[in-house]
């Protein structure tokens, strides 16, 4: 059977909805006298960026707040209202996010494989969220199309998100990605194209700066955030990857009948593994022992019955993705305030978002306690208060974040609530908070015993010190004798005296902290009963004693 006739056969995808949500780092950079320190400032203090601030419907005027705002709000808890709104419009806190977007991106057209046709997508939006007090940005492309056969929207959810190529086969040809990829302005004019077939240039990349090109249409549309490998520009807002190069994605299909998509259809859409080849139609991905428990991880099955609120609705998440597979009735994804689609696009959308948010934060703490340790070097006492002051403010970032933005449940509603649990389950959020902060905590109690050492080993010198100047100021205070009688002498000699004994007080004290280790040696072996006076007499010799003490 050739691909077309496969096509033709295939089960309709009437709508589909692909949002791609990719979490990146962004890297610290100097702070230039008067210059914006926090990143979505510096963004829009760019002059010629494309990305522009969000007026969110709760900020806008009330003729921009609809239905399904009020729904999406609702459906979370109180701190999690307060994270994603804000605590009012007057006088209250703000949201805990900034949103930017671009508007110049209206299209994007690709090509799946070198023998398919062309497809040709709407951009919906593309957005930029920044996070307070968290470096880390996340980029969302939402992207919709229409009539598309099944093994089309398979290909299109497996290769789209993909930031470059992971390698080419025999003939130079991209695998597991785009063949090619080309966003298009309202004209329809090409604004940047896809490069995956230049293979050398990936290639010499990664051997000079040890890190990935990103593909040129993604790096084109981040400008002008810059990826931190191989960029000269150190003024420029810079990231860095800190996930799988494959992009989180979230799908929406409205298929005619959901009861006829086979098992291995939806195996396929829930761990977005392609269409597969032609000639196996049908068969499983992978083994099916491997898969004997595919329903019971990936599917939320609630409304998987002819009867309910949304019929026929199956949700699918591996963490990595969340597809929900819906009946293509007017009721679910054309009104733009109730059904599935609505609740995918923003409910939904903002769950997943959240779990991801929490993934990449964490991950983001981690990577800042690698590159301070990879830089101490104790033997530089600059570097090591350097080296403080960045364990401190990780420190300090990771409460932050887990008193503001850490959460097991976001929302009451069972569907909201399991489909948060499942994503939080596959990515693993409770492990990794565990494990980043034992990491953290571990860093602030080393400088905490740090300080202590320190402080301990300065009481204890100025002891020494102490007791040794208390012998001499005993001894020539005893009953206020005065072994020199010059209280009626001139003041030029009783000067001169003066200047005399403080020298020697100041080079006896400064002779005495040098060697205050070796005397705090000796003062513990002077207190010791069990030693002899032999013994005692040794380590009263050993303080002048050269050597290491």
């Amino acid at each position: 059977m050739s691909a077309s006739e496969n096509i033709a056969v295939s089960p309709r995808v009437q709508r589909l909805h692909q949002i791609l949500l990719w979490p990146l780092r962004l890297m610290p950079i100097g702070d230039a006298p008067g210059a914006p320190r926090r990143p979505w400032e510096r963004l829009a203090a760019v002059a010629d960026s494309p990305w522009r601030e969000v007026a969110d419907e709760y900020t806008g005027g009330p003729q921009n707040f609809h239905e399904r705002h009020y729904q999406e709000f609702v459906t979370f808890l109180p701190y999690v209202q307060r994270f994603l709104y804000g605590e009012g419009a007057e006088g209250g806190a703000g949201s805990g996010m900034k949103v930017f977007r671009r508007h110049d991106v209206k299209q994007l057209r690709v090509q799946t494989r070198p023998q398919d046709a062309p497809l040709l997508l709407e951009v919906v939006h593309v957005d930029l969220y920044f996070f307070f007090d968290v470096d880390v940005v996340l980029l969302n492309v939402e992207v919709s199309s229409a009539d598309l056969a099944l093994s089309q929207a398979q290909e299109l959810m497996y290769r789209l998100g993909r930031a470059y190529p992971p390698g080419w086969d025999a003939q130079g040809l991209p695998l597991h990605c785009l063949a090619q990829a080309e966003w298009l302005d309202a004209q329809g004019q090409v604004l940047s194209s896809s490069d995956s077939r230049e293979r050398d240039s990936f290639i010499e990349h990664v051997h000079r700066h040890r890190a990935p090109r990103l593909a040129r249409h993604w790096d084109w549309l981040l400008r002008p955030l810059v990826n931190h490998a191989g960029e000269t520009n150190s003024g420029a807002l810079s990231y860095r990857q800190i996930e799988y190069y494959r992009m989180p994605m979230m799908a929406y299909l409205a298929v005619d009948d959901p009861r006829a998509l086979t098992r291995s259809d939806f195996v396929r859409l829930g761990l977005v593994t392609g269409s597969g080849p032609v000639a196996q139609e049908g068969s499983l991905p992978y083994g099916e022992d491997h898969l004997s428990d595919f329903e019971r991880r990936y599917c939320y099955d609630r409304f998987w019955s002819d009867g309910g609120a949304a019929p026929q609705t199956r949700y699918l998440c591996s963490g990595h993705a969340l597809v929900v597979v819906g009946r293509a009735d007017a009721e679910f994804f054309s009104c733009r305030d109730r059904g599935v689609l609505a609740q995918f696009r923003h409910q939904h959308f903002l769950i997943f978002l959240i779990a991801h948010f929490q993934k990449a934060a964490l991950l983001m703490f981690s990577d800042r306690l690698v590159e301070a340790l990879r830089r101490l070097n104790v033997q530089d006492p600059e570097n090591v208060r350097r080296f403080k002051r960045a364990i401190r403010s990780a420190f300090e970032g990771f409460l932050r974040f887990t008193h503001r933005y850490w959460f097991h449940d976001v929302a009451e509603q069972a569907q909201s609530r399991a489909l948060f649990r499942m994503c939080a389950e596959h990515l693993g959020l409770d492990a990794l908070h565990a494990e980043v902060k034992q990491r953290v905590t571990d860093m602030s109690a080393y400088l905490e015993t740090d300080s202590i050492r320190r402080q301990a080993n300065t009481v204890v010198r100025l002891t020494v010190v102490t007791i040794f100047g208390l012998v001499g100021t005993i001894t020539t205070g005893f009953l206020g004798m005065n072994l020199l009688a010059e209280a009626d002498a001139p003041w030029t000699e009783r000067l001169a005296y003066f200047g005399a004994v403080l020298a020697v007080t100041v080079a006896l004290t400064v002779y005495t902290m040098v060697k205050s280790k070796r005397l705090s040696d000796f003062l513990d072996a002077l207190s010791d009963e069990r030693l002899s006076a032999w013994d005692k007499l040794r380590a009263f010799a050993a303080v002048w004693r050269s050597g290491p003490g």
